[in-house]
């Protein structure tokens, strides 16, 4: 009966009409760390290729969202936010961790304030939606990033990229690839980006705001074949980021509260991104943020014939300062303003080593270890709490906070039959996790023993997991894949500020009168468990793919965060406080109607919802959606190229239409609801034949319309992108 229903299908699907020219090419990922073509990789995932960044103008991880089903990278004021199905996070400080694991080259990204950098010369980023903790360990609920650059080549290359655009846009990006002898190639490429903020101050005070650019990001790659078995790949990246970080608005920019609760509001773009709050308590100052960060990685792969020995190691080195205002309601109708300096120094190192089988016998196998240890100093310093009954700095020196986590690892897929496949993967994790600091009440800038009190901030947590994935893949044509998974992922636990009554530390005691209890110093692993299905098909003689999965997610010991008061002092809180359950269908695919004529569609089906939660121990959430769940997107591209006598013309665009959402703060009650929106991009592209030289012009959000990608608990709101344009001239050799 099955193999009649796969004969049927396939000749239903290979029907097609068209002649061979213009087919959908296939693509390699390595989203199960070894490579293979997408379309037979049971996994929920997108990928977009280099040149397709470029020429829609996506330079950042923030800009490809909107190609993504049930997908957001939101470029919030405290890093990159990622959520994926309605899972997400919310603490970016150095003891929180982020619900998707973000990969550059293969090497574990910590931070999210690092996470959102320029994109370039990249091959592909692949987008991995579901909990992946087998193969990629902790912090991996939501799904992975992948961002994958070139390689250098055997072949000696070169291209340059110059982009003008709105909000006075300037870009500016180069490579060039050098074999040297028969064994080495070098590889070297930059990215400058800049652009003028598309905030406007609406006050007399003359400061810049935020929302603007200017980062500078420079790669050099080498690759050495020792043998014809064994090659070394070695990657230097630095990357310098000097911005403003006032990013913010109040939420009455978008909000009105004369219920009590947020009411959506209308307003022009301009009106919302204009911040005309003027605070009574002080004056602001001219807001900065400098960031640094390296990175050296080596992959060694060394072929032993029924195997492929790869190891991944990696040193990353973070610094960043920065001086902000912010908007802080601690009344309904009262706001303060707020300075708050940072300085912050972190570093990471990594080591993966994995064997994975070579061939095409019945059993294809991997397994690893994988060792990963950051290190951070952070000075966070408040002023003007005052009202609040602080002294005039409220200062929290913290270091060294170090997290480890070691990791052993394997997964193997038996054939059971011609086309039928089982898989099976487990991974055990230890994290350990520790932090000393304090919270200082302080008159001055310095700490003054005689004016001036300290309270210890000091934990640990040592935990360990156990996740696993097991699979069922069935080749139902030569072009069409059923699989189903049942999988499970973990978020690392950590620590809120305070000390276990008898705990010393720099030199200070832990009273039992300023201790906190350990229930609530500390917080468990958030843990996932999924159910999916899913087919992957392409049919009309591979001119259209129809990739379908259905998902259902268990999740418990959810990691909440949010703003408290504690010993009478604000401090950014973390529990377990809930448990969820989200469930959708998401379908996307391609059409290449004609060779000349590309179409792109997706549409989404999301419910993602609290089953238990009371933040404050009254009042239940229970039945409240997750932050960025829409009930349903529906996303269509198209693009045509024409040909002219004297090269080809490129256009087209892509829309989206979002249902409604929510964005959560539970501390405070409130859930902020985010009308439905369609949000379009244009793009056009000319090459001249037997040119060199292309030229490239993209329009994104062609309605100019505007909405919160955050908003905290004391009102301060993030806005997402206006309007923005911009004409690229590329030069390839």
């Amino acid at each position: 009966m099955a193999s009649k229903l796969a004969v049927l299908i396939s000749s239903i699907m290979s029907g097609a009409a068209f002649a061979q020219e213009g087919f959908i090419p296939e693509v390699v990922v390595t989203a199960q760390r070894v490579a293979a073509p997408e379309s037979k990789t049971p996994v929920a995932m997108s990928v977009i290729s280099g040149e397709q960044l470029i020429s829609a103008g996506m330079d950042s991880p923030s800009n490809i969202a909107s190609r993504l089903p049930n997908t957001y990278l939101e470029n919030a004021n405290d890093g990159l936010k990622i959520t994926i199905r309605g899972v997400s996070n919310s603490d970016t400080t150095e003891k929180g961790d982020p619900s998707a694991a973000f990969m550059m080259d293969g090497v574990y990204i910590a931070r999210p304030q690092i996470q959102n950098l320029a994109f370039y010369d990249l091959q592909r980023v692949e987008v991995l939606r579901g909990p992946q903790g087998t193969l990629y360990g902790r912090n991996a609920t939501a799904g992975v990033i992948n961002v994958i650059s070139n390689a250098p080549s055997r072949q000696r290359e070169a291209a340059l990229g110059l982009e003008v655009g709105n909000y006075a846009s300037r870009k500016a990006s180069a490579m060039f690839n050098l074999p040297v002898g028969d064994t080495l190639a070098l590889r070297l490429a930059a990215a400058w980006n800049k652009h003028d903020p598309y905030l406007s101050n609406g006050t007399a005070d003359g400061r810049k705001l935020g929302l603007d650019r200017d980062d500078l990001s420079v790669r050099l790659s080498a690759k050495w074949d020792i043998t014809q078995e064994a090659s070394l790949l070695l990657r230097y990246d630095h990357s310098k980021v000097d911005d403003i970080p006032d990013n913010i608005v109040p939420d009455t920019n978008f909000y009105s509260f004369a219920s009590g609760k947020p009411v959506w509001q209308g307003g022009s773009t301009d009106d919302r991104l204009t911040n005309r709050f003027v605070p009574f308590n002080v004056r602001p100052e001219q807001g900065f943020s400098h960031k640094k960060t390296d990175g050296f990685s080596a992959e060694a792969n060394w072929n032993l014939g029924p195997a492929t020995l790869t190891y991944v190691g990696s040193h990353r080195s973070f610094e960043h300062e920065f001086l902000t205002n912010y908007y802080y309601r601690v009344q309904p109708t009262v706001a303060l303003g707020v300075r708050q300096g940072f300085d912050g120094d972190y570093s990471q190192n990594s080591h993966e080593l994995r064997i994975a089988t070579n061939g095409s016998g019945p059993l294809t196998a991997q397994a690893g270890l994988y060792y990963f240890r950051e290190s951070s100093d952070q000075l966070y310093t408040f002023r003007d709490l005052q009202l609040l009954g602080l002294p005039p700095y409220y200062i929290f020196p913290h270091g060294p906070t170090v997290a480890r986590s070691k990791a052993v690892f394997g997964q193997a897929s038996y054939r059971l039959l011609d086309g039928l496949r089982a898989t099976a993967g487990l991974r055990y994790t230890d994290d350990e996790k520790s932090r000393v600091g304090s919270t200082n009440f302080q008159q001055g800038p310095v700490f003054n023993p005689a004016t001036d009190f300290k309270m210890l901030n000091a934990a640990s947590l040592n935990t360990d997991q156990t996740t696993w994935r097991l699979g069922v893949e069935y080749d139902l044509a030569p072009a069409t894949l059923l699989y189903a998974t049942l999988s499970t992922g973990y978020k690392a636990g950590g620590f809120n500020d305070g000390c276990v009554a008898g705990t010393k530390a720099l030199g200070i005691d832990c009273p039992a009168v300023l201790a906190t209890p350990e229930s609530t110093l500390v917080y468990q692993p958030e843990r996932l468990k999924s159910w999916e299905v899913g087919a992957k098909s392409r049919f009309w003689d591979k001119r259209a793919s129809l990739n379908v999965s259905a998902f259902y997610y268990d999740y418990t010991n959810l990691q909440v965060s949010g703003v408290a008061i504690v010993m009478g002092a604000p401090r950014f809180v973390t529990n377990n406080a809930a448990e969820a359950t989200v469930r959708g269908l998401e379908a996307d695919g391609v059409v290449q109607a004609t060779p000349a004529d590309h179409i792109t569609y997706g549409f989404t089906l999301l419910d993602a919802h609290y089953d238990r939660y009371t933040p404050d121990g009254v009042h239940s959430l229970a039945g409240a959606k997750l932050d960025r769940a829409p009930s349903h997107t529906i996303t269509l591209g198209y693009e045509h190229r024409f040909r002219l006598p004297v090269g080809d013309l490129t256009a087209g665009g892509v829309a989206r239409r979002s249902a409604a959402y929510d964005i959560g703060v539970p501390t405070a009650l409130l859930q902020y609801r985010v009308p439905a929106r369609t949000q379009s991009d244009l793009q056009m592209g000319y090459r001249p034949d037997h040119a060199s030289w292309s030229l490239q012009a993209y329009v994104k959000n062609v309605e100019n319309k505007v909405q919160p990608l955050t908003i905290d608990s004391f009102g301060m709101t993030v806005p997402s992108d206006p309007r923005t344009y911009g004409l690229r001239f590329n030069y390839r050799l």
